[in-house]
């Protein structure tokens, strides 16, 4: 009879993602799914969440979703389906270039191929951010062209790699070039992972109309590409009694405020222009979770917009996303370590850098009491390319101002956290840089960034964050050049928390 009870109990509090014809309205129910969802899985605040014998460890995570896609209404589309998305998107590319800017290197034919094919490949002259945002996110859309039609992450590498080959040869009349080869597909394949997962967590193919326009429209404008595909293939419209999208914990921090410049070398509050910031980080996944990963199962990304001197306006892009990894304990110490691909976009004062990398890293999360929690980081990765400019950025000029390089990176973050009411945190970036093509020598670029905040009301704090930047350029027909330049801000800070992720992990 014990027995039997608790089986009857179980069932009565297992947390679903099913709404059921004829018990009530689905948004309603959909509320009570999350409600229970919340109550009986949630971060404990301990270690790790609590186990739980609601979950299915082999279909769902510790907060009762998804693992993977399901498969049966998530279809994987026959190949020249996603091959004929990638001639599209670079038809569609071209024909902007073209037609609406009428672009110099647009100008192609049967004799550009010819001479592609015939000179063969070099290291090209185009603009820092076209290299290492543009063509990285026209790479999202390769890779997403395979993604959003039932690929896995693996699988829809090789799209991004055809679609920037294809666009190498016949896209454009400039030779094809080694550099592109690597950023377009490595990178695009780090955002459209990104994209895709972010997507994921904002649709809901239980909803109905107004939620469902928004979140239709809202995934849409992050993965474009998917967008288009649901539409194609009636997602958009099709409803589902379940849920069946893989979805992590999200945590997002929005900060707001002014950012200090400093034009004077070697100083920590000089004279320099004071703008506008607004930085955007997302955490995705519990690194605390004990669980078998996939590729991108947590990642970070976060990027520093400023407004008020010039024309641009992206400051930097960066992120990491796990590729495989495990977890471990000791004691109260969790620890999860694996290796990672990162991805580095700096373009202000100082220098501009961006940088390829694959390497490994170590979380671990402390308690030191109930209330005060000490979490760090630390990576170590090999960077196959890289640009780095030879002068101060950022970059306005229409030709390439930076070298191409190889090296190493390190990144260490630690932050204690006294409750909600206090952050402290330091990171410091390392980045060493061997040039590859360009005058021949080596760069050492450093980063050190501590930030404290406080708690006004509830999720709401004012921060202050210190950056100084250090660029030594050891170049073997030049003499010398250290340059160490500092900025400061003073931000207000919105932390929306998903409650089945409590924690700010750095």
């Amino acid at each position: 009879m014990f027995v039997i009870a608790s089986i009857k109990s179980f069932a009565q509090v297992t947390p679903v993602d099913t709404i059921k014809p004829g018990k009530g309205p689905a948004d309603q129910q959909l509320k009570q799914i999350k409600a229970t969802k919340v109550k009986l899985l949630s971060d404990s605040g301990a270690s790790q969440p609590k186990k739980s014998p609601f979950i299915d460890t082999t279909i769902q995570n510790k907060y009762g979703d998804l693992l993977n896609d399901d498969k049966k209404l998530n279809l994987k589309y026959p190949i020249w389906k996603p091959a004929v998305e990638v001639l599209g998107i670079n038809a569609f590319t071209w024909s902007m270039d073209r037609l609406l800017f009428n672009a110099d290197f647009s100008h192609i034919g049967p004799t550009t191929w010819k001479n592609n094919f015939q000179k063969g490949w070099e290291w090209d002259d185009d603009r820092f951010g076209i290299n290492f945002i543009g063509h990285p996110y026209t790479g999202s859309m390769y890779f997403n062209a395979a993604r959003s039609q039932g690929y896995s992450y693996t699988e829809s590498f090789p799209f991004a790699v055809g679609g920037s080959l294809i666009w190498e040869y016949f896209g454009e009349n400039t030779r094809p070039s080694y550099n592109d080869l690597v950023n377009t597909p490595v990178n695009g394949a780090f955002l459209g992972e990104i994209f895709y997962r972010l997507s994921s967590n904002i649709l809901d193919d239980r909803t109905m109309g107004s939620n469902r326009v928004f979140r239709e429209i809202a995934a849409g404008l992050i993965d474009p590409v998917r967008g288009l595909n649901r539409l194609l293939q009636g997602k958009s419209f099709r409803r589902t009694t379940k849920e069946v999208y893989q979805k992590e914990p999200l945590n997002i921090t929005v900060l707001a405020g002014v950012h200090k410049i400093n034009q004077d070398n070697k100083t920590v509050f000089g004279a320099g222009p004071t703008d506008e910031l607004l930085n955007i980080q997302l955490d995705y996944g519990n690194p605390f979770e004990d669980r078998y990963r996939k590729p991108f199962d947590f990642f970070r990304l976060r990027t520093d917009l400023t407004f008020g001197v010039g024309r641009k306006i992206l400051d930097n892009l960066t992120g990491y996303g796990i590729l495989f990894g495990n977890n471990t304990s000791y004691g109260k110490l969790s620890v999860l370590y694996g290796a990672y691909q990162y991805y580095d976009y700096w373009d202000n004062k100082t220098f501009e850098l961006g940088v390829v990398g694959f390497g490994g890293g170590i979380f671990t999360k402390y308690p030191i009491t109930k209330s005060i929690t000490l979490y760090t980081n630390a990576h170590l990765a090999f960077v196959p390319l890289a640009g780095n400019s030879t002068r101060f950025g950022p970059d306005t000029s229409q030709v390439r101002d930076y070298t191409y390089n190889n090296g190493l990176e390190a990144k260490f973050e630690s932050t204690l956290n006294l409750g909600k009411y206090v952050s402290a945190s330091v990171a410091y970036y390392y980045f060493l840089m061997h040039t590859i093509v360009g005058p021949a020598g080596n760069n050492y670029v450093a980063i050190l960034k501590p930030r404290l905040t406080v708690q006004l009301y509830k999720n709401m704090s004012i921060g202050f964050e210190h950056f100084v930047y250090y660029d030594d350029r050891y170049l073997q027909n030049f003499p010398a050049i250290y340059s160490v330049r500092t900025e400061q801000k003073i931000f207000l800070s919105w932390f929306i928390e998903d409650p089945q992720r409590k924690g700010r992990y750095n």
